[in-house]
């Protein structure tokens, strides 16, 4: 594998439009990213999505594409009228079912898996410990360690059981901010024995569980480190999430475009220093310049030794396994499969059950 394909496969890259263009076409055959994150705006319909997908996969025949979504249900939902479309985890914390949880999961990894979706970047492990907080909210399960803990474990196993990546999120717990990453950088000022006690036990009890994946928060935690946001502090993501927690699955950053990093770094080095600190997979959802310009920076520095070979065949092994573990045999996804999996009657029917159960826990 040459070079330029190592560093395309730990990029996942956002795009415009709901088909292959042939900027598109040319820009994955320049760069030849591992994964790609989609969005409402490429999804319009379940055909055109097995069409969308297929089309994705056939530019990369040596290897099969990791194509994900942030499919949490509720408020965090990509998938358009068609799909069954699950309650925020909230839901479940209300009803309190982990077989609720990983039933819907299991659904909702037979829809993506119909259509040709193999990345769920989902479930939130976070806690809901801040009534203050302007983006977890209802995205979590609940507000205790236990509860997510199990109700997390649920839904990782409905969607890794049915052969769908789950990407646990926001590592290491973004439940207890009051700023939302998305336009600011928040900081968690809890102690080292609080985030062991609260924050960190649902990614441990995953971890030690089969947790493929697991997603960056943009967030600066002073105990850990007093510098560095988790996305780009070795400290977190090599010191405590893989040297502590002994994680050896892929771990990816949450968007590099986001303000709580981009009003602070170029995205040249956030991209350098998000690799450097342990992450495996830059993501970077929507801007073609910015992901140009970090895949060269990268490009640029494993040339010159500021991230070594060893470093980048590391991630790229990581991802290597993922992808054999998931993707392999790759077949692509079919039109007519899609139109009996997705929206179909059993799921309905599961909603309308979920739905009930919370109406009855909460009455």
């Amino acid at each position: 594998m040459e070079l330029r394909d190592k560093i395309g496969q730990v990029f996942m890259l956002g795009f415009s439009g709901t088909a292959v263009s042939k900027e598109l076409a040319a820009f994955m055959a320049d760069y030849r990213p591992g994964g790609l994150i989609v969005f409402s705006r490429n999804l319009e319909s379940p055909d055109q999505i097995v069409t969308l997908t297929n089309s994705l996969q056939k530019l990369v025949p040596e290897t099969p594409l990791l194509i994900s979504v942030d499919q949490e249900g509720g408020r965090v939902s990509r998938l358009p009228p068609g799909f069954t479309i699950f309650p925020p985890c909230a839901t479940f914390g209300q009803c309190d079912s982990t077989e609720l949880a990983y039933a819907a999961a299991s659904a909702t990894a037979a829809e993506l898996r119909a259509v040709g979706l193999n990345m769920n970047l989902a479930p939130v492990l976070d806690l809901n410990t801040n009534p203050d907080n302007p983006i977890i909210g209802n995205r979590a399960f609940g507000s205790t360690p236990t509860q997510v803990c199990g109700l997390g474990l649920a839904m990782i196993a409905g969607l890794q059981d049915h052969k769908v990546i789950a990407c646990g999120k926001h590592f290491p717990g973004h439940g207890d901010t009051a700023a939302d990453s998305h336009k600011e950088l928040p900081v968690v000022t809890a102690s080292i024995e609080r985030l062991r006690e609260l924050e960190l036990r649902p990614f441990r009890h995953a971890i030690d569980n089969g947790l493929a994946a697991i997603m960056t928060a943009h967030v600066l935690y002073p105990a850990l480190d007093e510098h560095c946001p988790a996305t780009l502090s070795s400290s977190i993501l090599t010191g405590l999430l893989r040297d502590q927690l002994h994680f050896q699955g892929v771990t990816l950053t949450d968007d590099l475009e986001m303000h709580a990093i981009i009003d602070h770094y170029g995205i040249e080095e956030a991209a350098i220093r998000a690799f450097q600190a342990g992450a495996d997979m830059l993501v970077i959802c929507q801007d073609r310049d910015r992901q140009v310009a970090a895949l060269e920076a990268v490009h640029g520095a494993v040339k010159d030794g500021t991230i070594p070979q060893a470093r980048l065949d590391a991630s790229r092994k990581r991802i290597a396994r993922l992808k054999e573990r998931f993707l392999h045999p790759y077949t692509p996804a079919d039109p007519a499969t899609a139109k009996q999996v997705v929206g179909n009657r059993e799921h309905k029917a599961l909603l309308d059950t979920i739905l009930q159960a919370s109406v009855k826990a909460s009455a």
